[in-house]
């Protein structure tokens, strides 16, 4: 049985169609990352899983069950964590479990056991009885999903949930996604971060409502046939200096950058000192010309011409 099924699934906000006969499946305790710009669909898609908002047409089950028709039975198996911040900052980390317990219908003893053993589990046990408001930013993330892990819960939804988490706070709280995960929880993941979801175990783009490629990290970087990124630094950016450099690059693809523009190139240790050569013909010099392995962003951009981030 899939986690979550999706089948044909549109939705409409008055003339705005937003999804346009989607289909997705995620499979029982697999690691999902769904990929997407800034209004592709992608949260709007999470509403519908989440119960929050009902489709327009199409259908949607999470472990079998319709979200229409059996939404009480759906909300009862997954854990929703938003982008913004739900936990109550002047309460300690352990009474805002305590409280979100309770309101599962456990008694005053159960949760507080179950608080105890949720912050250990996320890493908080010694922060438990610290008011959420002196909590980190990637504290109160982990706290927020330990209140999506409490007994019956089977598929975690979090959408943007490292958006404002400096790199190391990412990063350590991805480690604690992978290692829930490997506990059994499904996990669907909403993103426009490529690093985000290198630790998913399977990846879709999603990019005018529909999902327009889907796959294993290594497996989508293999089969996009990118082999490297020229990143350029330059003191400006124009028509004249985006006209130099898409020769370079495969295919003519050239991404804006907020320091300059990226390049995707076979051969970059012959074309790095000839983009040098003609941005000084142009008079830009440019600040930083370095080349590395190309991530999800890059085969997103491939796949849909279209950047991740702007």
């Amino acid at each position: 049985m899939s986690a979550i099924w999706v089948d044909g699934l549109f939705k409409s906000y008055g003339d705005l169609e937003v999804l346009k006969g989607l289909d997705l499946e995620v499979n029982k305790g697999e690691f999902y990352a769904l990929m997407g710009r800034n209004g592709s669909g992608k949260t709007t898609l999470t509403s519908i899983i989440s119960c929050t908002s009902p489709p327009t047409k199409g259908s949607v089950k999470v472990q079998g069950y319709d979200v229409v028709g059996k939404a009480d039975e759906v909300k009862r198996l997954i854990g929703y964590i938003p982008q913004e911040n739900f936990s109550c900052s002047k309460l300690t980390g352990k009474e805002n479990l305590v409280y979100f317990a309770r309101l599962f219908g456990f008694s005053k003893k159960e949760a507080r056991g179950l608080a105890t053993e949720l912050l250990e589990r996320v890493g908080l046990a010694g922060d438990a009885d610290r008011r959420v408001l002196v909590y980190s930013g990637g504290m109160r993330k982990r706290l927020e999903v330990a209140t999506a892990l409490l007994p019956g819960i089977e598929v975690l939804l979090l959408d943007e949930p490292t958006t404002g988490l400096d790199p190391s706070a990412r990063k350590e709280f991805l480690g604690m996604l992978r290692d829930v995960n490997e506990e059994g929880t499904t996990i669907f993941l909403v993103t426009h971060i490529g690093e985000d979801a290198e630790v998913a175990s399977r990846v879709g783009f999603i990019e005018g409502g529909k999902i327009v490629l889907e796959g294993e990290p290594e497996r989508l970087r293999d089969g996009s046939r990118l082999r490297n990124v020229i990143e350029v630094e330059t003191p400006f950016k124009g028509v004249s200096v985006a006209s130099v450099l898409r020769p370079f690059s495969d295919e003519g693809r050239l991404q804006e950058t907020e320091e300059g523009y990226m390049l995707y190139c076979f051969e970059p240790e012959e074309s790095l000192p000839r983009i040098v050569r003609a941005l000084d013909g142009i008079g830009c010099q440019a600040k930083r010309v370095e080349t590395r392995a190309p991530s999800l962003e890059d085969v997103f951009f491939k796949a849909t011409s279209k950047p991740l981030r702007s």
